[in-house]
């Protein structure tokens, strides 16, 4: 079975943008995979958090991957902080990078535009993330595409190593699922729906209420007109919400045309509301049962030994090569 790694930072709630374009691909993928699936809490503090929201979101992640359909005895979940190798192997890796292959990547230069001051980390960040992936010497990687040049900064590193150090790290291809890889915001087509927004308006949180949920669909930005019709170039924002309402009620494009030729956004925004409803309760309910009884702990520590299985014989093998001298 080929082997996927994937991973979350717990910054912010995770949104329904998250459950499409990765949770659901994870419940599928852990039934034709090898699967470690991780909250990436060490890439989180790339930029500062406060420990007690820190803390929470972490637990919330990890107890959300459950509700959603995880399944521990089929994948493996757990917490990057929990893996000491990912830090040491992060460290690694660190040296083996150029300072230009990191000054080229696109998302530190979005992430620290307009700033006064940017710590090293969210510079080094993209290190850590290749020594996340190699530990388990991962085929496939789910990822969006402002990953992509991340994923190839890894297989250059894995090339790199691979040269001088002799043959070890296979190559990780990128995993992306046909539609629903990249939701957009509610407010703004433009940009991708992000968990970290300011604006809460923008996003649909997995654990927002059903009214909630209500309130932003009928808030939500569509463009001139009133004709529900799938055209990404010339009407962006109902497109969005159309993609959205694809998965949710599982209908195609075309019908969701059909269903609504006539009518208008209004009853199209509404019955959007209800089928994200209807989709996010029964996931809301598994949540709290799971956060009430405590057994995410439980699950995150069994986790945690089985990638350690993996990721530490990787890390031995890495510092023998290397000349590391080994006890």
């Amino acid at each position: 079975m080929k082997r996927v790694l994937s991973g979350m930072q717990s910054s912010g709630q995770l949104t329904i943008g998250n459950y499409i374009g990765a949770l659901r691909n994870y419940v599928k993928l852990q039934h034709l995979h090898h699967c470690y699936f991780m909250v990436v809490d060490m890439h989180a503090i790339t930029v500062p958090q406060d420990p007690a929201a820190l803390k929470e979101q972490t637990e919330s992640i990890a107890s959300l991957y459950i509700a959603a359909g995880l399944d521990p005895s089929k994948a493996s979940i757990f917490l990057q902080s929990h893996v000491h190798a990912h830090a040491e192997l992060g460290w690694i890796m660190t040296t083996l990078t150029h300072m230009g292959e990191l000054e080229r990547m696109t998302q530190f230069k979005d992430k620290s535009e307009g700033k006064d001051s940017v710590g090293a980390g969210l510079f080094t960040y993209p290190s850590l993330m290749a020594a996340d992936i190699l530990l388990y010497n991962a085929d496939l990687i789910p990822v969006g595409d402002d990953q992509k040049q991340h994923l190839e900064l890894t297989r250059d590193l894995a090339n790199r190593f691979n040269n001088r150090f002799g043959e070890m790290f296979v190559m990780p291809q990128p995993y992306m699922p046909e539609i629903g890889a990249r939701i957009m915001s509610l407010d703004d087509a433009s940009k991708k729906m992000s968990k970290s927004s300011p604006n809460a308006g923008s996003y649909i949180a997995m654990l927002d209420e059903p009214d909630v949920i209500r309130k932003k669909l009928s808030r939500a930005v569509t463009d001139s007109g009133r004709e529900v019709k799938y055209d990404p170039q010339n009407k962006p924002e109902v497109s969005n919400l159309m993609s959205i309402y694809s998965h949710f009620a599982e209908m195609s494009l075309a019908e969701i045309e059909t269903k609504y030729d006539g009518q208008g956004y209004g009853p199209f925004k509404k019955d959007l509301a209800e089928h994200i409803v209807a989709v996010l309760e029964p996931i809301q309910q598994r949540y709290r049962e799971i956060r009430s009884s405590g057994e995410i702990f439980d699950i995150l520590k069994k986790g945690a030994q089985e990638a350690a299985e993996v990721a530490d014989q990787t890390l031995l093998e890495v510092k023998k090569r290397m000349g590391f001298v080994v006890l």
